[in-house]
């Protein structure tokens, strides 16, 4: 073997659904979620397919989704399996149970009055002090660079989508009564007829806001959760604990679909979302989520894409890889959806937070941070709750300043505005921590700047087989993935585990396998291959898989134990230098390849960067 073999450290991790080794994911009981195919007669046939069956509890206009419940003296599991095979059924999945992402204190909680806040000393009533949190965000630079209120640079309007809110905390209370005046209102109901749908939106007297628990416009916070979370929205563009406050440049639009306790369907989530796009919101916040994947939540959060609304995600507080066990709606790689890890305020990464070089893509301060709660109180909370709306706050003040700007846009320039963190490389995709001047600034600069952003179609997760690949037409190599709890007692991932292992390998009697096979020489290659003879053990939970590596290409990997990738996933490849003192990492996707009628990992979205390394490292390698 030749020293450059020798030094040349390849692992694997293989990532996504471990079935059967986690328990199943929580639902609301005998709930489900389902489309009708459109060719199929859509509406129409989901009243005579279910009739008798199931009871409707909600329609989503125009989309061809319904909530149901099925009836109890229905055989549940089997009327589950006869829709997911109908052929006029485009989905059917359980309406899976989400929950906020805040860390639950091991001790008494500490709930104080403004005065108490103030006399505490960690707060400060000066204006011009930002307090929420010390770590080094320049946040109260950026107040002083903010454009005033005025016609060119009205109130952003930010969806708060979590347990609701306290409007008669102070903080929330009208400007002309001593308030920052941040509630939105809705003026068309709030002038309009009580008891009557004024504005024809769907929803009576939704004035300020919605329960989507209860269907009314009575959306008090009966967890703390969402008001703490909107507190540090507000507090984004000012000191909320000065006295008298100023009025804030931002609006929170409450919605409510979680719970006291801080759970709640993932039906209310994708109502309230799609509530939030059609009434003006310019950004949504979303700290919560659950490790189930929805098509139904990944169509509402496509939905704001489209019209240019900017998601900001929190990332989860199970201190696990999002880019191998998957939270949502973190995890949905719609353009405008921002992932969010919690930082410290030494900006390295809270040891609670979730992360992910590819899935999750900013720090964001998330430890003991002050904030709002019910009762004119304040409080310290810590989570990625708290770190993702400080980055919707901040963008929504950018919006303010470069108004025609996308979702995407807005994502792109939060990111690039950001403050490289050494400790965060690897952590997060942009290896950084927000700043809030640079953003600031960066968004003044595209204040002409017009409305832009890529095309973005779904690619779901659904269960896929070669020959379904083949048979969609053709030679080209396909996406296989799949979610493993799709369905009544199905295992899944569940939140707090960091040990999902794609394709249900800890039950498949696997001890030696075969990575990185070789294929016919004579078939066409799109990248060069080396011939390699080494030892690869693949970690799987507490067991190790060890077998024989064979070829390296630059382009992907191949794999010939079929069994192991019917379910398909996501591949992690690190690779060390030969010299031991760098380590890079590219993830890649299974696929199917119809042409070689194999499985492949296909590594094509790689850094440039990174393969120019990776063919460095292999340049004395002979090619096969």
């Amino acid at each position: 073997m030749t020293p450059i073999l020798r030094g040349l450290f390849i692992s694997l991790m293989l990532m996504g659904w471990n079935a059967g080794a986690q328990s199943a994911p929580e639902v609301v009981p005998g709930e489900y979620l389902i489309k009708f195919k459109a060719s199929s007669g859509g509406p129409g046939l989901a009243q005579n397919k279910l009739q008798g069956k199931a009871n409707f509890k909600a329609a989503f206009p125009g989309l061809g989704v319904f909530q149901v419940s099925m009836k109890s003296d229905m055989d549940e599991k089997a009327l589950f399996e006869a829709l997911k095979n109908d052929p006029d059924v485009e989905y059917i999945e359980p309406n899976f149970v989400l929950k906020k992402n805040e860390i639950e204190p091991n001790g008494p909680v500490e709930r104080l009055s403004y005065e108490d806040v103030v006399a505490s000393g960690y707060v400060s009533s000066n204006p011009s002090v930002y307090s929420q949190s010390t770590a080094d965000t320049r946040v109260a630079d950026s107040w002083a660079q903010q454009s005033p209120l005025d016609s060119s640079h009205g109130k952003v309007i930010v969806a708060v989508v979590d347990t609701g809110l306290d409007k008669a905390h102070d903080v929330f209370k009208p400007y002309s009564s001593g308030g920052t005046g941040a509630l939105w209102i809705n003026q068309i109901e709030a002038n309009g007829t009580p008891g009557v749908d004024d504005d024809q939106n769907g929803y009576v007297d939704d004035i300020n806001g919605w329960n989507f628990i209860s269907n009314t416009g009575n959306f008090y916070d009966d967890d703390d959760h969402g008001t703490h979370v909107a507190g540090i929205v507000v507090g984004a563009g000012q000191n909320i604990f000065a006295r008298p406050l100023a009025e804030s440049k931002i609006q929170i639009m409450p919605l409510k679909f979680l719970g006291a306790g801080g759970s709640g369907s993932t039906a209310n989530a994708i109502k309230a979302i799609y509530y939030a796009v059609n009434n003006g919101a310019r950004v949504i916040n979303n700290s919560w989520g659950g490790s189930s994947y929805s098509r139904s939540l990944h169509d509402a959060i496509t939905y704001a894409y489209d019209h240019h609304v900017l998601v900001v995600s929190a990332a989860g507080n199970y201190g696990s890889n999002n880019d191998s066990a998957p939270m949502y709606p973190a995890n949905y790689d719609v353009p405008s959806n921002i992932a969010v890890a919690s930082t410290s305020k030494w900006d390295d990464r809270s040891g609670f937070s979730n992360y992910g070089s590819y899935t999750v893509h900013i720090g964001s301060p998330g430890e003991y941070i002050e904030s709002t709660v019910p009762g004119n109180d304040t409080m310290k909370m810590s989570g990625t709750s708290m770190a993702a709306p400080f980055v919707a706050g901040m963008a929504a003040l950018a919006l303010r300043e470069a108004t025609s700007l996308s979702g995407y846009q807005i994502k792109q320039l939060v990111l690039q505005s950001a403050d490289q963190v050494y400790s965060l490389n690897g952590i997060v995709s942009s290896s950084a921590r927000i700043d809030a001047l640079s953003l600031l600034n960066g968004a003044q600069s595209m204040a002409s700047t017009m409305a832009s952003q890529p095309s973005y179609k779904p690619s779901y997760l659904s269960e896929r087989s070669p020959a379904a690949d083949a048979a969609a037409g053709g030679g080209g190599c396909g996406l296989v993935r799949s979610v493993v709890n799709q369905g009544p007692g199905a295992g899944g991932g569940s939140g707090g585990s960091a040990a999902g292992v794609v394709f249900g390998l800890l039950m498949v009697p696997l001890i030696l396998w075969q990575v990185l096979r070789a294929r016919d020489p004579k078939a066409r290659r799109k990248h060069e291959r080396f011939k390699m003879s080494s030892e690869i053990r693949v970690q799987v939970g507490d067991r190790e898989l060890v077998g024989s590596v064979n070829t390296i290409s630059q382009g992907g990997l191949s794999f010939n134990t079929d069994q192991a990738l019917e379910k398909g996933g996501i591949v992690t490849m690190r690779i060390q230098s030969p010299d031991g003192h760098e380590v890079i990492e590219v993830q890649g996707q299974v696929v199917w390849c119809e042409e070689n009628k194999a499985y492949g990992v296909a590594f094509e979205n790689a850094r440039t960067g990174t393969l120019a390394m990776i063919r460095d490292w292999t340049s004395g390698l002979i090619k096969t």
